[in-house]
């Protein structure tokens, strides 16, 4: 695969913006997880740059904090967040903008609720390695990671899903064809 330059900038652009997004952390006090911004990024990195370059975007993401910049949620940064309670999360960003991506290009110009349908399945892809890697750290069993690393934040996915599908069509519609 060639990229382009404009590729290169998107793909920073988005790895730039998820780390953004994780500079807003709320924690809570029952969960290892806190809420973010930076899924609502890696929903719109696979839905506007597609599979691959979406996954290059978190992938690029992810390195950078592993490598010591503090980017990762409260500003953490090194290989022991990806390898905490967390890192099943972060994880999964890779792959999640990879399934994302992968289902909105079946169709040239997704509908909002095409995009919703691919973002819940992204969203599904980052829950999964989260609740796993949950359950490894924390010694819980799949019903307990479920209930404090997914069930607390399912609104505020569904939210952030409906305003990155919105953003993702605005933008898609201002973009040179």
């Amino acid at each position: 695969m060639k990229l382009r330059v404009q590729d290169i900038l998107n793909v920073a652009l988005f790895s730039a913006l998820t780390a953004i997004g994780a500079l807003i952390s709320v924690p809570l006090p029952f969960s290892h997880v806190p809420i973010t911004l930076q899924t609502m990024f890696t929903y719109m990195a696979g839905a506007l740059l597609g599979s691959y370059l979406g996954a290059l975007s978190q992938l690029i993401y992810v390195l950078m904090g592993v490598m010591g910049l503090p980017i990762f949620a409260k500003g953490s940064a090194g290989i022991s967040v990806l390898l905490g309670p967390t890192g099943g999360y972060l994880a999964g960003f890779i792959p999640g903008a990879f399934v994302i991506g992968k289902l909105a290009e079946i169709k040239k110009n997704p509908s909002f609720r095409w995009l919703l349908i691919c973002m819940t399945a992204g969203t599904a892809v980052i829950y999964v390695l989260g609740v796993l890697q949950l359950m490894n750290w924390v010694r819980i069993g799949v019903k307990e990671a479920v209930v404090v690393g997914v069930l607390p934040f399912t609104v505020g996915d569904a939210l952030k899903m409906l305003a990155a599908a919105y953003m993702s069509i605005r933008i898609r519609k201002v973009l040179p064809k």
